[in-house]
């Protein structure tokens, strides 16, 4: 068996912190989205699923209408908790992506929404390569930062300085800039894959929506971010404050009821070769 990891501190503390906040104010995915990486990964009758670091089930209970033999896997407990809550029909194990409890060969394809920036991406794929069967498939999928709207951007610009030291940020010259998460999303597992040598190059989509919220609902969405979570209460005041202030000073969201957050969907699969 692999070695036993943990998840990453930061989302231990900040997912289990804000499980509520994230079940109520994350957007799910769009209808062609999720119909272009359930075909891609040939999800169906008969298929053995795992949706994996799963969340509070937004992407779960999309795909488990397709009657595949679904199995949803969840380190944090709060998290876990939502997710029986919301996608009762689906059993929901505790686990990581660098040690699945499944046997090896046992599984015909994997989906991870939103999660796999936090994976240790080379042990991850070797223990995915392990649980897949040869021509099982890994999909990926992540509502990325749509910046094009300038108060959107404002918005994002907070969150940068917040998570100058994410894991999937781009720390090539030892400062940690910010400004590049929405894109690292795409880069975080190729070059691993180039590297294990058991997968197929990416195929990938991208799809487009938009969310809509009020003022509440965004701060909310944002207080969700596994970052901003962890921070102390006085430093996440601040940084909520911050994108309270900028939604009630900007033209364009000040006095608005409702707010429409554009994000950009970007959606990949590989193949487990022989």
């Amino acid at each position: 068996m692999p070695e036993i990891h943990e998840v990453h501190h930061v989302a231990a503390i900040g997912f289990g912190a804000q499980a509520e906040a994230y079940d109520r104010a994350r957007p799910g995915y769009p209808p062609d989205a999720v119909s272009w990486l359930a075909s891609s990964l040939r999800i169906g009758a008969g298929r053995r699923v795992v949706d994996l670091a799963a969340g509070t089930g937004k992407l779960t209970a999309l795909i488990e209408p397709a009657g595949a033999r679904l199995v949803a896997v969840e380190p944090v407990a709060a998290m876990r908790e939502r997710l029986r809550a919301n996608v009762p029909g689906v059993p929901v194990l505790a686990g990581v992506a660098e040690a699945l409890p499944f046997a090896a060969r046992s599984v015909d394809a994997v989906a991870v929404a939103q999660a796999f920036h936090w994976f240790d991406a080379e042990l991850a794929l070797s223990e995915l390569a392990r649980v897949l069967r040869p021509g099982g498939r890994l999909g990926l999928i992540w509502n990325a930062r749509d910046r094009s709207v300038p108060w959107v951007d404002s918005v994002w610009t907070v969150m940068d300085a917040v998570e100058r030291d994410a894991p999937w940020r781009d720390h090539g010259d030892g400062t940690g800039p910010v400004g590049q998460a929405d894109r690292a999303y795409r880069r975080s597992g190729q070059p691993a894959l180039a590297a294990g040598g058991n997968w197929s190059p990416w195929t990938e989509a991208t799809f487009f929506h938009v969310h809509h919220s009020t003022h509440e609902q965004l701060v909310d969405r944002m207080r969700s971010v596994s970052h901003i979570a962890a921070l102390p209460p006085g430093e996440q005041r601040h940084v909520l404050g911050e994108i309270t202030a900028i939604l009630a000073a900007h033209p364009d969201t000040a006095g608005r009821d409702t707010l429409a957050v554009p994000y950009r969907v970007d959606v990949m699969y590989t193949e487990r070769s022989a």
